[in-house]
């Protein structure tokens, strides 16, 4: 009898620990189904021009993506990326349109392109820095700090430019500004530049957050703040740092959709935080912060981009994608708190 009990407990450990390992592999189960799906449901789907396609969106959604996962992590939110994604854009393309006017010299100062690059960054990073000082500094929960910076970077990006497009971003010789549309549409031995900045940031933060001390104290925050503060981490430097690196991701991809649509539009970025969050979740980070890994993030945002490429393909409506893009974010956060469970109970057991 105790023989047959045990065999039993140990079979149901074994089950228990099998179906841990699918909801650990969920993110890469989930790309393979829908690229499969897609493959015998989409005409053309699995051709090269398509895979290009597919990996410039899923690269401007994953750099998103991946400053958010170092938001999550330590437990908070930032609504703000598409807002200051519009906004860089519109800032590098005021540079390179209009310049920077010294009214009190009378003259125009064009920045060359490593220098409209290097603007924005900054622009973007710190709008990082203030949602980081909003939150630490001010208690004011990251959920509304990043609610409002989303509507002053928005306004911010309408005001530049009256609610106009920038356009025709190619720059002239003479200002020495060219170049510009290199970012988002170059290619480097038959490789997206877009995707090559990819790949360098994911390689960088999935570095950071797994080998360097930063990485250990952003999860030591997101998994127990008051234990890391007691510990010695300096968790408000923490926490500005992460939404720094948030703005920083975002100015990237202002950037870059900016010179591939070689245009300006302070629209630009709408709903972009959402994709970011989804691609995060999908991928493993929890949102209650301390556990995930930018590995994970960037497999989610090729979930994300592989659905909303090939429900394009099929003719499916945006309205019903939009549907289905929030069923699958629901159930990636059920799955994710029933392995939660079940790893605790496989830990008891």
């Amino acid at each position: 009898m105790s023989t047959a009990t045990a065999t039993g407990m140990r079979g149901q450990a074994g089950n228990g620990s099998a179906l841990l390992l699918v909801l650990k592999l969920r993110t890469f189960i989930a790309l393979i189904a829908v690229t499969l799906f897609f493959a015998l449901m989409a005409p053309n789907f699995v051709s090269v021009a398509n895979a290009v396609i597919i990996s410039k969106h899923v690269a401007i959604n994953a750099i998103l993506a991946i400053g958010m996962t170092y938001v999550i992590l330590t437990g908070g939110i930032d609504l703000s990326v598409g807002s200051i994604v519009g906004l860089t854009g519109m800032v590098a393309g005021g540079l390179l349109v209009h310049g920077m006017p010294l009214a009190m010299f009378g003259v125009v100062i064009y920045p060359n392109v490593v220098e409209v690059i290097l603007i924005a960054l900054f622009v973007g990073t710190a709008i990082g820095a203030i949602n980081g000082l909003l939150i630490t500094k001010l208690g004011v929960a990251p959920f509304i700090a990043t609610l409002g910076t989303l509507y002053v970077a928005r306004g911010a990006a309408l005001l530049l430019s009256g609610g106009a497009t920038f356009s025709n971003l190619v720059g002239k010789p003479e200002l020495g500004n060219q170049g510009y549309p290199v970012i988002g549409s170059g290619n480097l031995f038959g490789v997206p530049i877009s995707v090559l900045i990819l790949v360098l940031m994911a390689l960088v933060a999935a570095y950071v957050a797994q080998r360097t001390p930063f990485g250990r104290k952003v999860y030591a925050v997101g998994g127990n703040e008051r234990a890391a503060a007691l510990s010695g981490v300096r968790v408000d430097r923490v926490k500005i740092a992460v939404y720094m690196i948030s703005g920083f991701c975002a100015a990237v991809v202002g950037l870059i959709v900016s010179s591939q649509l070689v245009a300006s539009h302070p629209a630009s970025g709408e709903t972009f935080e959402l994709n970011a969050i989804a691609a995060a979740v999908l991928g493993g980070t929890s949102l209650s912060g301390g556990r995930g890994l930018i590995g994970g993030t960037i497999v989610g945002a090729f979930v994300i981009g592989v659905l909303s490429d090939g429900l394009v393909m099929m003719g499916v409506s945006e309205f019903w994608q939009m549907v289905i893009k929030g069923l699958v974010i629901i159930a990636a956060v059920v799955l994710d708190q029933l392995q939660r469970r079940l790893a605790a109970n496989t830990r008891q057991g």
